[in-house]
């Protein structure tokens, strides 16, 4: 590296996603480290919308990415939403006059020019190159054409993209924050490319240079699927006299099965941030497990609070290796998490879930039309919150419970017991439900197992192994006598009476 990333001052870093869909995990992955990045070293996060492509924009497409990047926990400095005058505008679409401005200035220069090579000729120079074995790349046609030629062009109606000239075999090279030295030679970055489209647009590594440069960012940190845009973006520096910004290029993630980067095609992973927050995973959660995927502190401990993270974060830490998307691993973060939220939070947070109703399981839940849906969901919280992985599984849980008495129950479980023993355990429960006085609102139902092993001499396993089937449908179940307290009294009464006739 070019310098000691701890003795970094005035740091500017930026995310700039493209409002074309829903925030991807991939995305999410480098707006988290440039957020690290710029809270480690108390610089400024500058959120930026490269929409010039607008064709691929979608409608809320945006808006999406700002609420997916809050429920992260990520927020920035600067960006639409908090202009700065000097920086403003935030928005591509907004900064035509700034880049043509310098593309007219390369042009003077001579260090760009007009291309009025038609797609088809394009077309047709790329499959003489395949046919060939030739690498693709840009033949430099137009390349000191005459001022007639180009008034012939126009005459013709073409409307030229502009290019900016490669000089022959020179090396574009920078430190790069992650991985060490890297050297692009201009003979094989496919030829002078475009800067400026027929219809007037930059292209990518035209507009970000410029935009970057006017911001004042001073570190570039994105996914390493963009390492070969770096050379050319250097090129544009160059040909313009202006520094370039420090790059690191964050590993991407792969599919621990396929060995490949995670892609759309990976059914069994979830793609977007948008889908973990409906599934029931904790943001903090979210948070944690992403900053391990191409970054690792010193030390065992995997659950750091953001604050730590922010703390703890070195730059010199990060991969240069694949980072693999653990399932397994993501599931164990969030568990750890849940497990340590208030009861009152955890309640809520499913009950949020349940109103935005983005799931099947959050409409089957709001569809039960439950009385007291809070408490119902506060208890089954109460019970389960050291077992579930994700929150979806606590709304499965009230399902489940909420509709007890038309479920599917396996009373086969039973059978490796004594029919008759467990027939007296489940009658002699029987008698002491009955027996509840009118005005006890909350039974000790703890008291009255114990009740029933003192009356029918049945303990541990042969006791405990009936009620759960009965009361939960399995035979491994949590504390028993807090899932009875979802219940009311009929329907104790009803599912008692379904085990005794199925046992």
């Amino acid at each position: 590296m070019s310098e000691d990333p701890k003795l970094k001052k005035n740091v500017r870093v930026r995310y700039a996603p493209s409002p074309t869909g829903f925030l991807h995990i991939g995305n999410a992955q480098s707006a988290l480290f440039n957020f690290l990045f710029a809270r480690h070293y108390h610089g400024t996060m500058v959120l930026r919308i490269e929409d010039t492509d607008t064709k691929r924009n979608v409608p809320h497409g945006e808006d999406s990415q700002i609420e997916n990047l809050h429920w992260l926990g990520i927020d920035w400095d600067e960006g639409p939403d908090k202009p700065n005058p000097k920086y403003a505008p935030y928005h591509q679409t907004e900064r035509q006059d700034l880049y043509h401005r310098y593309i007219l200035q390369l042009l003077d220069k001579g260090l760009a020019y007009k291309d009025y090579a038609t797609e088809e000729e394009l077309t047709e120079m790329r499959d003489r190159q395949k046919a060939s074995g030739d690498a693709p790349h840009y033949d430099g046609r137009w390349y000191g054409r005459s001022e007639a030629d180009q008034q012939a062009a126009e005459a013709k109606g073409l409307k030229p993209s502009i290019r900016l000239h490669l000089p022959e075999n020179h090396e574009y090279s920078w430190d790069d924050i992650i991985k060490g030295h890297v050297t692009f030679n201009s003979d094989n970055m496919g030829g002078d490319f475009i800067i400026e489209k027929s219809n007037g647009m930059p292209t990518y590594n035209f507009a970000v240079v410029i935009d970057d440069y006017l911001m004042d960012i001073t570190d570039v940190l994105r996914g390493d699927d963009h390492i070969a845009n770096t050379p050319k973006q250097i090129a544009v520096y160059e040909a313009l006299g202006l520094k370039h910004p420090n790059f690191g290029h964050i590993t991407l993630i792969y599919n621990p099965k396929t060995r490949k980067k995670l892609s759309k095609r990976d059914k069994e992973t979830l793609q977007f941030i948008s889908q973990y927050k409906n599934q029931g995973y904790l943001s903090e959660a979210i948070f944690n497990f992403i900053a391990f995927l191409g970054w690792s502190p010193v030390g065992e401990k995997e659950i750091f609070s953001k604050e730590e993270l922010i703390k703890l974060y070195d730059p010199t830490r990060m991969s240069k290796s694949p980072a693999y998307f653990d399932q397994q691993k993501l599931d164990w973060t969030n568990a750890e998490y849940i497990k340590k939220l208030d009861l009152d939070d955890m309640t809520n947070r499913v009950l949020e879930l349940v109103t935005e109703g983005q799931t099947d399981v959050a409409k089957q839940v709001e569809a039960l039309k439950l009385p007291d849906l809070r408490e119902f969901v506060y208890q089954i919280c109460r019970i389960y919150q050291s077992e579930v992985h994700k929150l979806s599984e606590i709304m499965e849980k009230v399902v489940y419970y909420a509709q007890i008495t038309k479920s599917h129950i396996d009373y086969t479980q039973l059978d490796i017991f004594d029919h008759n023993e467990v027939v007296k355990v489940l009658k002699s429960f029987e008698d002491h439900v009955k027996a509840l006085k009118p005005d006890v609102a909350a039974p000790d139902f703890k008291e009255m197992i114990q009740a029933v092993s003192r009356d029918t001499g049945v303990k541990g396993r042969n006791l405990y192994f009936p009620l759960n089937v009965a009361f939960t449908g399995s035979h491994s179940a949590p504390e028993i006598d807090q899932v009875l307290k979802l219940y009311s009294i009929s329907t104790i009464i009803e599912l008692l009476e379904m085990a005794i006739k199925n046992s």
